[in-house]
């Protein structure tokens, strides 16, 4: 704008308005406002177009700009003042009336600082001040400055005055007068400078924006309006700062990020120049700065409708590669990012999805922590945010070996189960995406970390149960999710529930104690309890100190017993459990302690004890549940389950509550329901709910006859006509619920027997009246003869094989006391081992038990540990399994013993786990089995087992085990059997045995060939002491053999635990017998060990419900004291359903001689293998006339009837299999049955009538000869 000379002659002539007296400084204030109001109205009035007004004000016009106007101290002058001068300006526009520049720069500062009035607005003057800024933005008048060389100072006044006035208080019009003086400077001025921008951006800092939020507002308007023309200046800013390091170029430059982070919230296009910058700033070496520029990065990236990302993928990239920085914070950061990006542009999971698996498995917990805090907060937000992937991460850190990761992911996945799955807030989709969570989270209870536990607890009462729902919806709830579960997740629920019975027994012991009188023993005992209740709650060190002051406190509070006993108590309700886990909280707390580690370790033993979701009202829910799914009226198919297994799971969860809640299920609706699934087909159904009466049925004969009387008929037909487990729990139930019992004495004495006898000589703990002897021989004996003393075929098999285990266990326990270990021979040593390859599969897996437990605790001697080596003949891949994990723990804590105790040293012959390849060696060369030396499946046979063996001990080479095993075997080969040291047949077996074992080790060790540190020390019992002046180096093997056991195909598992095999005639007693082996019995077979068609059968176990379709006739035998009587020749093994055609081999009686064995063995064919444990009891009519007249070995102790040996055609003296289907033609008649059945009771109980009385009879002597023996009494009372 051009400045104009004013005429010298008009300056000096003032002309005022019409009305205006002369304006001067002599008058007083009042009445200069009141003049300068009437000038303003005048100026106010007039516009442009009047051209003699305007000449003729001129004077007045540069009148109104002298000092005396604008430095008036009066703000109502001023005011005035600078509207006159702002109409001046719009009238004269767009020339002005004043030439000088310091003087048009002083107007503007003066019109600036009035602007400051506008501040307030309920001032009488904010209409004057209103009128100036409307009339200065319309006019555009600042532009005037343009031409001024320091117009920049007017500009940065003009700016920090405007943002220092705007408030709450002004209205729309104000601020776009604002907005349009300034935008007005910015868009037709030459540039913006620093200072000027700085003016604008400071009102975007933090700081600034919370202290005038409309600042902040003017600010960001202002910017989106001039985008195009300060973008450059901003670019340059950031520039100098972020590039150069400027810092000094402006008193913003460390608010930088922040502004970058305002300016992209504004409009992006401000930055479109400045994140190439930010790139470069990500890749600084100083992790400070890579931190600061990843948090603001990851605002922008994050922002919800930030398109940062796609706009610019190099960037996108490059802090994509932040997620791996080396330093912490850094990854942090990006980690946090994650969250706020899947909400907001789930577009980028897919990118983020690898970067979150690295970091999911960053070695610093915060981090690990991090991720599942992002996963989850997405998910929560919506689930189709998170994919699968994301939510496998989270499931995998529920695994972390740190506390605090995995409680937030367990937590996590709790609360995403609780919001899609049971409030369904997604649809069944979502609920089907997270219908594992259940399932991982119970899995986790598998656990050996108490604080894991707990938590399980503590997420299934508030997130898959949870327990403050209404009794129904809770019950409901828990019904499905049982119908739903897996079946290890099953057994981790009914591990929950057990678990918290078993704490709520130890509080009611606790409890119980209370109520006795103060002792030393009462204190000891309730200490014991303390100390198992700690053990069940977190950090077991702290929890015993605060389980003492509880118990301090209870026993000084009476009413807390109270509170707690109520709380235990069977009775209880939920709705009471709450309330006293409250009283007993409130009484604990201490307001003066914020903090209370002893009340928080109160409330979990609360929590695990308090019944919160189980009580009687519950439990009548459930069955309600349960008849609805069984009328089909249930939503069984909405919730995801099918009607049959929701039955199942019902009913299987009512059994298990039973065990927990008994008292819960007494009511006469919950029996009615339970009544009715005892009549349904389905088998488990009826089973299930057979076991729930018998668990809480206790009180239903004396509470409810109508169930009673109800019930009684069904249990009697489940008894007779159910499933053999239906059978079983019927006849269980029948014992548990009604009290008349008539036991039969006669069907629990054999096994009882037994034990007796057993015991009693445990008391005795010596051999001085030799009943031990005669003991071995009465055990040896039942497991000859199949559990069937007196061979009459009238026991049923199940009976049989429970004898057979109660024998080969009697020995077990008398082979635990050192003087009746040394008189065990080795011939009944071999016929226990061989029960672990009983026919039963019950027999072999309680026998091993039995055997692994003993051996644990060292009780047994090391010799018994070669019994597992028979395990490998087991054709149950699970009981294999099971003897090899019971090998390793024996052979370890055998190890560790001899680590632990120095002076296990000395006795390294019965300790130390190598020494049992002796053992093993003799007992595979007595198998039964072994028949044929250089039979290659009975080698691969002896091989297998072996190898069962030596894989565990020579799985570590420790102190150069593999060539003291070698050695030991080497040695083995110098000597004989001790058990027939004259039998070349016997000791070519062992021969052979060693020469298999040599070649396993050689063929699976390298370190075999080296020198033993030691000279391995054979037991004596079982090999004579080598002899000095040979050596037996000879190779028993063929090399094909050997070539046949190294590469040849591996055998097929066979049924040889379904069977059992005979003794060889190493097995047997030797011709001349000690007073030890004086009783003996004839046994038979009834499979084959490689008959294929047992297979099924053996794994099964069904063999022993189950009728034989041969039928054996055999002689009973009598009892003699005489030794070289001659016996009936033995009998043929059978198979189940087949006939055999030649006696086994090893089957002979044991009376032969070696030269008549061989003869034998040359005269025909090899038959097949008889059952495994004992020595066949039937042979063909053609064999039996054979055998009588040639041989006639002796039997086992027994003395034949000379009328029986006579008459071999009578059927009572001959041995014939008779097929089941011609036994059946012959059926007698009911009343025959009868007689029978009456004389096979009256006949075993007078047997063992017969042996409980010599039993008690020596009891009664011991006990009067010996009353003062106080320990014998304490043992015979025990």
């Amino acid at each position: 704008m051009a400045f104009p000379q004013p005429k010298p002659a008009d300056t000096k002539i003032i002309t005022y308005p019409p009305g205006v007296k002369e304006i001067t400084d002599k008058i007083s204030n009042d009445e200069l406002v009141k003049r300068l109001k009437m000038v303003v109205k005048t100026f106010m009035d007039m516009d442009q177009d009047s051209e003699d007004e305007k000449q003729q004000y001129l004077p007045l016009a540069l009148h109104l700009a002298s000092e005396f106007f604008l430095r008036n101290p009066n703000k109502d002058v001023r005011l005035l003042v600078a509207c006159c001068l702002a109409d001046i300006f719009r009238i004269y526009a767009p020339e002005a009336p004043y030439t000088s520049h310091d003087k048009l720069k002083d107007i503007f500062m003066f019109i600036t600082r009035q602007l400051k009035g506008l501040e307030d607005t309920k001032s009488p003057q904010f209409n004057r001040y209103f009128y100036l800024l409307e009339n200065l933005a319309w006019v555009k008048s600042y532009n005037i400055c343009f031409e001024l060389e320091d117009c920049n100072e007017i500009f940065i006044q003009l700016f920090r005055t405007l943002f220092s006035v705007i408030n709450n208080s002004h209205n729309q019009k104000v601020q776009m007068h604002m907005l349009d003086l300034m935008s007005s400077i910015i868009m037709e001025g030459d540039g913006v400078t620093q200072d000027l921008l700085d003016s604008i951006l400071i009102n975007l800092i933090p700081a600034h924006k919370n202290m005038n939020k409309q600042a902040y507002d003017l600010a960001k308007v202002l910017l989106k309006r001039t985008a195009q023309t300060i973008e450059p200046c901003i670019a340059s800013f950031f520039n100098q700062v972020l590039v150069l390091g400027k810092s000094s170029v402006s008193d913003l430059s460390e608010h930088v990020f922040d502004l970058i982070m305002e300016l992209f919230a504004i409009d992006p296009h401000l930055l479109l120049s400045v994140m190439p910058q930010l790139e470069f700033k990500l890749k600084s070496n100083d992790g400070e700065e890579r931190l600061a520029v990843v948090r603001l990065l990851a605002k922008l990236f994050g922002a919800k409708d930030s398109e940062l990302a796609t706009q610019n993928r190099p960037l996108w990239q490059c802090f994509l590669g932040r997620f791996n920085d080396i330093h912490v914070p850094v990854r942090l950061e990006c980690v946090k990012f994650a969250s706020h990006c899947l909400m907001n542009h789930p577009d980028l999971a897919k990118d983020l999805t690898e970067f979150l698996k690295v970091r999911s498995h960053d070695p610093e917990e915060a981090i690990r922590h991090d991720v599942i805090v992002t996963i989850i907060t997405a998910g929560k937000k919506d689930l189709s945010l998170v994919n699968d992937q994301l939510l496998g991460f989270v499931r995998e850190r529920t695994l972390d070996k740190r506390w605090r990761v995995r409680k937030e992911a367990m937590m996590g996945l709790a609360q995403l189960y609780k919001k899609y799955c049971l409030h369904a807030e997604a649809g069944k989709e979502a609920a089907q995406n997270v219908n594992w969570i259940k399932d991982k989270l119970l899995h986790i209870y598998y656990q050996n970390s108490i604080d894991d536990k707990l938590l399980v607890e503590k997420i299934f009462a508030q997130y898959l149960v949870p327990h403050n729902l209404e009794t129904e919806e809770r019950m409901k709830c828990l019904y499905y999710l049982y119908a739903s579960l897996d079946p290890n997740a099953v057994k981790a629920l009914n591990e929950m529930w057990k678990c918290q019975n078993m704490l709520r027994s130890h509080v009611r012991e606790l409890l119980d104690l209370h109520k006795q009188p103060a002792s030393e023993a009462n204190n000891n005992a309730m200490f014991a309890k303390l100390m198992a209740i700690a053990k069940n709650l977190p950090d077991p060190g702290k929890a015993q100190d605060f389980m003492k002051k509880f118990n301090q406190v209870l026993g000084d509070d009476e009413r807390l017993r109270a509170q707690l006993e109520l709380l235990i108590s069977p009775a209880c309700s939920c709705k009471q459990a709450e309330i006293c886990v409250r009283e007993i909280t409130r009484k604990l707390a201490n307001p003066k302690q914020p903090t209370n580690p002893f009340l928080e370790m109160v409330k979990f033993l609360l929590e695990r004890i308090a019944p919160v979701h189980i009580d009687s009202e519950a439990i009548s829910s459930l069955v309600k549940l349960m008849n609805k799914s069984i009328e089909g009226s249930a939503d069984d198919e909405e919730e995801g389950v099918t009607p049959d297994s929701a039955i199942r799971a019902g009913l299987e969860l009512l059994k298990v509550l039973s065990f927990t809640h008994p008292t819960s299920f007494h009511s006469s609706e919950t029996y009615e329901s339970l009544l009715q699934c005892l009549k349904m087909e389905d088998d488990k159904v009826a089973e299930a709910a057979i076991q729930i009466f018998r668990n809480t049925g206790h009180k239903i004969e004396t509470d409810l006859p109508q169930i009673r009387s109800s019930l009684i008929p069904i249990l009697h037909q489940k008894a007779k006509r159910g499933t053999p487990r239906q059978a079983k729990q019927a006849v269980h139930c029948i014992h548990a619920i009604f009290t008349n019992k008539e036991v039969q004495l006669a069907q629990i004495f054999e096994v009882q027997a037994i034990k007796l006898l057993v015991r009693w000589l445990l008391g005795m703990k010596n051999n001085q009246s030799k009943s031990a002897n005669s003991t071995l021989r009465l055990l040896s004996a039942m497991l000859v003869s199949e559990g069937d003393l007196t061979e009459q075929k009238k026991i049923s098999k199940s009976d049989m094989s429970r004898l057979r285990l109660a024998a080969g266990c009697a020995i077990l326990k008398l082979a635990q006391e050192p003087c009746y270990h040394e008189i065990i021979t080795p011939e009944q040593f071999q016929l226990c081992a061989l029960v672990i390859n009983d026919e039963c599969y019950q027999v072999r897996q309680i026998f091993a038990l039995k055997l692994h437990k003993a051996l644990g605790k060292l009780l047994l001697p090391l010799e018994y540990m070669a019994v597992f080596a028979l395990c490998a003949k087991d054709p149950v891949k699970e009981r294999r399994a099971h003897a090899r994990q019971c090998l390793l723990k024996n052979i370890s804590i055998r190890r560790e013993y001899i680590k632990q105790n120095p002076m296990a040293h000395e006795k390294l012959l019965s300790l130390l786990p190598e020494y049992v390849v002796p053992y093993t060696v003799h007992l595979l060369a007595h198998d039964p089995d072994f028949t044929k030396t250089q039979d290659i499946e009975q080698l691969r046979d002896i091989k297998e087992c072996l190898w069962f063996m030596l894989e565990v001990l020579m799985t570590k080479n420790e102190n150069n085990s593999h060539a003291f095993i070698r050695k030991m075997v080497e040695n083995i080969k110098q000597t004989k059997d001790a058990q027939a040291p004259d039998d070349c047949k016997m000791n070519e077996k062992l021969y052979i045995v060693c020469d298999v074992a040599l070649t396993v080790i050689t063929s699976k060790s390298t370190t075999y060939n080296l020198d033993s540190p030691k000279d391995p020390v054979l037991p004596t019992k079982f090999f004579t002491p080598p002899d000095k002046d040979s050596c037996n180096s000879k190779s028993y093997l063929s090399d094909e053999a050997k070539t046949l056991l190294l590469t040849g195909k591996p055998k097929p598992a066979t049924v040889l635990g379904a069977v059992n095999k005979p003794l060889s005639a190493a097995g047997r007693r030797p011709q001349t017998r000690t007073p030890v082996s004086d009783t003996g019995s004839n046994i038979s077979g009834n499979s084959e060990p490689s008959s294929p068609a047992n297979s099924e059968t053996s794994e099964t176990g069904v063999s022993e419900n189950e009728e034989n379709p041969v039928i054996l006739i055999s002689v009973t035998p009598a009892k003699t004291e005489k030794k070289d009587e001659p016996s009936l020749p033995p009998q043929t093994s059978t198979e189940r359903g087949k006939k055999r055609t030649a006696p086994a081999a090893g089957s002979e009686n044991i009376q032969q001689t070696p030269e008549e064995r061989k003869s034998e063995e040359t005269a025909g064919p090899v038959p097949p293998k008889a059952r495994r444990g004992r020595p066949p009891k039937a042979v063909s009519e053609s064999n039996v006339g054979k055998n009588t007249d040639t041989n006639k070995p002796a039997g086992r102790g027994r003395k034949r009837a000379a009328a029986n040996q006579e008459s071999p055609a009578d059927p009572e003296a001959t041995n014939v299999k008779v097929p089941k289907q011609q036994e059946t033609n012959v059926k007698r008649a009911p009343a025959q049955r009868q007689m029978d059945l009456q004389r096979f009771v009256f006949n075993s109980w007078l047997a063992f009538s017969c042996v409980l009385i010599y039993s008690l009879l020596v009891h009664f002597v011991l006990v009067f000869a010996f009353c003062r023996w106080s320990r014998f009494c304490n043992l015979y009372i025990t």
